[in-house]
């Protein structure tokens, strides 16, 4: 099929008024974190406190997400039900989906209530560790809130209702500053005559923070979505509340391959954290802030990978009633990986420039600062890998390839990444930067492999 360059032109506008509020909503996500960096980062020992989130919270999302991604079988699910206009089909998968949230939570829930037994073993400075597991407690706090809203917005989305999504992580991230206030310094007021204190908490507090968050943007999801129901006459609340298995089953083994991918890309960060932690607090600190970066910058392509995968998987719906080509599905596809290479090029040139000045909007610790500025270097080198392989997931995503992800992810981490980096992060005495190193292979030889993937892709589709 040839590639027909005004097709894909002529999907970048709608892709993009998709995309937009999902950007504004993903940066208020990684806000959250970001701003618990900022703060955890103003402490009087600022690199033991920042050492402490950082591993708490690498460890958490590795799971969390690893296993809420199976969810995201959903956005093939609902958005090729929209694209075929079977609106009770795709009502019948959220409420399926909400079940799978439930049962995953609570698997999430007993795995990090016997966390820190475990972490215990890990060969870390138990400074780090007497603050990591406190917190790691108090994010499983919102945990079921967490995964309950991730199915919400798989339906929001895929309905083209951007803007609650939008809202709720931006003013979900406000909630979390006041909370990090509160809770990650202290605070004593004296009023009528009376003292009222709020202990500092440091690292702790930072996760009570959000955790607290993550409850009050499942209520604005769910009030969200109860209004748009009761305006648009969706159905929802008079779908049948009957459980079908085989729809279970069916977004279990759609799910398991994007949960996985997300899992073992995660947890690659994870174990990288893990090792640079035994370098000690700098090293890890200075990681830290580096990872923050790319994850900020990451969110935005992660958008556009979001808002790809509905739009392709819209477009494969439209097939099955005669109303699109596999044309329209390629452009969509293209597009997005289009317009997530071009924005991550631009941030490449942001870390290349200014990357000491970056780390000092972070702390003003000299040593975090110069643990940090060689890290942000080499993130430049894989900002634009890193948007073609997440926009080229979310494209296979859409067409219902949910495997090719992760068997390639796998291979690109845990293979060749990984190997190279501890190679040369240990046997070459690289230390950190080695580790990082080993990334940006892996994420140059993901983004070429799935490429490749979604170029076959196409070439599958139903004409």
């Amino acid at each position: 099929m040839p590639l027909r360059l005004s097709l894909i032109r002529s999907e970048l506008p709608p892709l993009l008024r998709l995309a937009l509020p999902l950007i504004a909503g993903e940066l208020g996500w990684v806000s959250m974190s970001l701003v618990d960096t900022v703060m955890l980062g103003h402490l009087p020992n600022s690199a033991l406190a920042m050492s402490s989130s950082a591993l708490a919270q690498h460890l958490y999302n590795t799971f969390c997400f690893g296993v809420a991604g199976i969810l995201l079988g959903l956005d093939s699910l609902i958005s090729q039900a929209l694209g075929a206009n079977e609106r009770h089909a795709a009502n019948r998968w959220l409420i399926h989906g909400l079940l799978m949230a439930l049962a995953l939570a609570a698997l999430l829930i007993g795995i990090f209530a016997v966390s820190p037994s475990l972490l215990l073993h890990l060969p870390v400075d138990h400074a780090i560790l007497a603050g990591s597991i406190p917190a790691i407690e108090g994010l499983n706090y919102g945990t079921l809130p967490l995964l309950l809203t991730f199915t919400l917005r798989r339906y929001l989305q895929a309905a083209h209702h951007a803007r609650p999504i939008a809202f709720g992580l931006i003013s979900a991230n406000l909630v979390n500053i006041a909370g990090d206030w509160l809770l990650i310094f202290g605070h004593r007021w004296h009023i009528a005559g009376h003292t009222l204190a709020i202990p500092a908490f440091g690292v702790t507090g930072s996760a009570w923070s959000t955790s607290f968050a993550r409850l009050y943007m499942f209520a604005i999801y769910a009030g969200s979505l109860w209004w748009l129901d009761r305006r648009h006459n969706y159905g929802i609340r008079s779908v049948t509340r009957k459980i079908e298995f085989q729809h279970l089953r069916k977004l279990f083994l759609l799910g398991a391959p994007a949960g996985a991918a997300i899992f073992v890309e995660i947890a690659i960060f994870a174990a990288v954290t893990a090792l640079i932690a035994t370098f000690g607090r700098l090293p890890l600190a200075g990681h830290e802030v580096a990872l923050q970066c790319a994850s900020t910058t990451f969110m935005v392509p992660y958008a556009i990978s979001s808002a790809t995968a509905v739009r392709v998987g819209h477009a494969v719906g439209r097939i099955k009633i005669g109303a699109a080509t596999a044309a329209d599905a390629a452009a969509a596809g293209w597009s997005g990986i289009g317009a997530g290479a071009a924005f991550m090029l631009i941030m490449s040139l942001v870390l290349l420039t200014i990357p000491s000045q970056i780390a000092h909007l972070f702390t003003p610790d000299p040593g975090v600062v110069a643990a940090a500025t060689p890290l942000l270097l080499i993130a430049a080198g894989f900002q634009f890998f890193d948007g073609v392989q997440v926009t080229a997931t979310g494209a296979l995503r859409g067409a219902g390839n949910t495997t090719a992800p992760f068997i390639t992810q796998f291979i690109s981490y845990w293979l060749i990444g990984m190997p190279l980096g501890v190679w040369l992060g240990f046997h070459k005495k690289l230390g950190a930067a080695g580790l990082w190193s080993g990334l940006l292979i892996a994420l140059i030889v993901a983004a070429a492999v799935m490429c490749a993937f979604w170029r076959r892709t196409t070439r599958n589709l139903p004409l």
